[in-house]
């Protein structure tokens, strides 16, 4: 008995309603709504084996519509992945499930990446398949051809993130790139139409996208629709016309099919109407085995590849092997000592943003895999270096993306490129920017990738743009995400350090913050160590009978320095401490951080933003000294004075407390 291309789709949205009504949690109507496209595309186009789930040139699929997770976990087990049983499908929404409420990426799962914040997967798929195109440049076009495919909703298309990330995909023309919006017309709060006019059509073909629409329920539209966008020389979205809750009596085309399971009583109805007389859960074996051989195609796909691959020569191997799987980082230490060496004699006074763009030129000789940008401040940011090579639609042999202003786009681009592999990117922005690209770092440091984001005019230090561009809270939000190491260079020799620090990583983002103005070389010694590593070390120390202790990061370690020579003067001794990272810090063992903060020590902490993320060092009874209101507008040396940050006002702070 032949099996029907219905049953294959009805197989993915029983699983799918079976595993929502058993967690009685979760989003069953994209899944309903959407499992003929999946099957069409998994059946006929998708290239993937569930085998190898780490096979380079695969075809990427994302599900930005992260709440229709069930859609992407049904199809990963039928299709024959090892990551998801069937066992864990009834655990869906349960406790350490690999079937969490939306797709948390896992490598080799089939997860490509962690989705449910709307947008962020088209994001995502726009650095996949700009990596791609790097990838296929390097290497030509008979190796390296894959596609990045995504499933996005009506509410992604609404996020702005998506008119800042498919702009730039049309701009860049990333052919390789196919969006299946699920235009069912329904939101959570009813239909779309409370909210949207949007001509879509217009909307996206000013992208320069190419819009084609289809009936999403139609296996021979949709494949066709698949095959013309395969041969567009631009991204292609592909209007699916589908009905939320398909196949539901009472609930099909409706809100309520969204975001609650469908009950009991519907569900009998559903098959009913489905013609689909099995138990919950119960897949008959020869749609299974279908399914199964849907999944086995991709080995034989895989083998041609590396057949394909064997035939070119074994340098193009080995080279596209090294690329994509082995970050070599080896010649790292001894380029950053190197580096470190020469700085020390000269010493010069620069900014950190300056210091980044010295580490950045030197590391991107050794290391092709750097890929970096900015949100239209490459000049301020000084992301960009001699070494920079643009990428560009006509040319994708280049290692620096203008990403425009699209700080929230460019983050979420980044993850795509670090989730691709063999790639490690950095973007930059202002850090008063951060808050633009904070749910994308979010999710970096949620999925554990090397992704380094460059954030400079860290401080009131920029003066006269004002308040609106003055971080004040910025680093202490950033502070507060979990696996994520936010650094804050004091100088050169720091600025290099946190460098090597970021690209040795391997499961943590970096935020690197970085002064517009110049700072002095504080290093005494030159030292072969990364001091950094450990988050905090002693800088300078006037007696070892001193009883305060400085503690500051980047660009305040140099007041330290300024208040420690007065104090001196006045014969009152002190040490003073960098903190380029806290994070680090606090992983350090009990016996450093008491040898760093000292408990008999009054500590004094500096920083020209929020005091409340050094709070938890200085605990009662030391003194903190920062900036808990928005910034004014003048030159720095005027804000940082207005702020008592000066050397005068914090001297006088100081002794004060001593005399209490």
């Amino acid at each position: 008995m032949s099996v029907k291309f219905n049953q294959l789709s009805n197989a993915i949205r029983f699983l799918s309603v079976d595993a929502v009504q058993k967690a009685n949690s979760g989003h069953p109507g994209m899944p309903m709504g959407m499992a003929d496209v999946a099957t069409v595309l998994f059946k006929y186009h998708l290239r993937f084996n569930p085998k190898n789930p780490n096979w380079i040139n695969r075809d990427r699929f994302v599900l930005s519509a992260g709440h229709g997770s069930m859609l992407l976990y049904s199809l990963l087990y039928l299709c024959g992945y090892k990551s998801i049983s069937l066992e864990d499908i009834k655990k869906f929404r349960q406790l350490n499930s690999i079937c969490a409420g939306h797709p948390e990426y896992k490598e080799g799962s089939g997860i490509e990446t962690t989705t449910g914040p709307l947008g962020q997967g088209l994001g995502n798929a726009v650095g996949m398949a700009i990596a791609e195109e790097i990838f296929r440049k390097k290497f030509g076009s008979l190796l390296i051809n894959n596609k990045t495919y995504v499933i996005a909703s009506d509410g992604d298309l609404m996020e702005g993130i998506s008119h800042e990330v498919m702009s730039l995909a049309g701009h860049l023309k990333l052919k390789n790139l196919i969006v299946f919006f699920d235009n069912n017309k329904i939101s959570i709060d009813g239909s779309t139409s409370l909210s949207v006019s949007d001509n879509y059509k217009k909307r996206f073909e000013s992208y320069n996208w190419e819009f084609i629409e289809i009936n999403g329920h139609n296996e021979n539209q949709i494949s066709k629709a698949i095959t013309k966008a395969s041969k567009s020389n631009k991204p292609t979205i592909i209007s699916c016309k589908t009905i939320i809750g398909f196949g539901s009596p009472n609930k099909s085309g409706k809100a309520s099919s969204h975001g609650s399971p469908l009950g009991e009583e519907e569900i009998a109805l559903v098959r009913k109407k489905l013609k689909w007389n099995n138990k919950p859960f119960q897949i008959p074996q020869e749609i299974l085995e279908e399914w199964k051989k849907i999944g086995n195609k991709g080995e034989i796909l895989e083998k041609k590849w590396q057949e394909l691959i064997n035939k070119k020569d074994p340098r193009i191997k080995n080279k596209l092997e090294k690329t994509y799987n082995k970050i070599e980082l080896s010649d790292l230490e001894s380029l950053i000592e190197k580096q470190k060496t020469k700085y020390f004699e000269t010493k010069p006074d620069i900014a950190t943003r300056q210091c980044s763009m010295k580490a950045i030129e030197s590391i991107s000789d050794i290391l092709p895999q750097l890929i970096g940008g900015s949100a239209d401040l490459s000049g301020s940011n000084n992301t960009k270096t001699n070494n920079s090579k643009i990428i560009n639609s006509k040319n994708f042999d280049g290692n620096y993306i203008h990403y425009g202003v699209r700080e929230h786009g460019m983050a979420a681009v980044m993850n795509g490129l670090a989730l691709y592999g063999g790639i490690i990117p950095y973007g930059g922005t202002f850090l008063i920017f951060s808050d633009y690209c904070k749910p994308s770092i979010r999710l970096s440091a949620l999925m554990g990738l090397k992704v380094i984001y460059i954030f400079s005019h860290d401080s009131i230090g920029l003066g006269e743009d004002g308040p609106t561009h003055q971080p004040i809270e910025q680093l202490t939000g950033l502070r507060a995400i979990p696996n994520l190491n936010v650094f804050r260079p004091a100088d050169i020799n720091e600025t290099l350090e946190c460098w090597e620090i970021a690209l040795r990583s391997k499961n943590t983002p970096s935020a690197i913050a970085l002064s517009r103005q110049k700072v002095r070389y504080i290093n005494p010694k030159n030292s072969k160590e990364n001091k950094s590593e450990k988050g905090a070390y002693v800088v300078n120390v006037t007696s070892h009978e001193s009883n305060i202790t400085l503690v500051a990061s980047g660009t305040e370690v140099e007041l330290a320095l300024k208040v420690q020579e007065r104090l001196k003067e006045n014969n009152i001794h002190s040490k003073v401490v960098s903190m380029p990272c806290m994070e680090l810090f606090d992983q350090q063992t009990e016996d450093y951080k008491r040898n760093i903060l000292e408990e008999d020590s009054l500590i004094v902490t500096l920083e020209a933003g929020s005091i409340i993320s050094w709070q938890k060092y200085i605990k009662n009874k030391g003194i903190n000294l920062g900036i808990n209101k928005f910034g004014e507008s003048a030159p720095y040396k005027e804000v940082y004075n207005h702020f008592d940050l000066s050397e005068e006002k914090i001297i006088n702070i100081i002794q004060k407390k001593l005399r209490e």
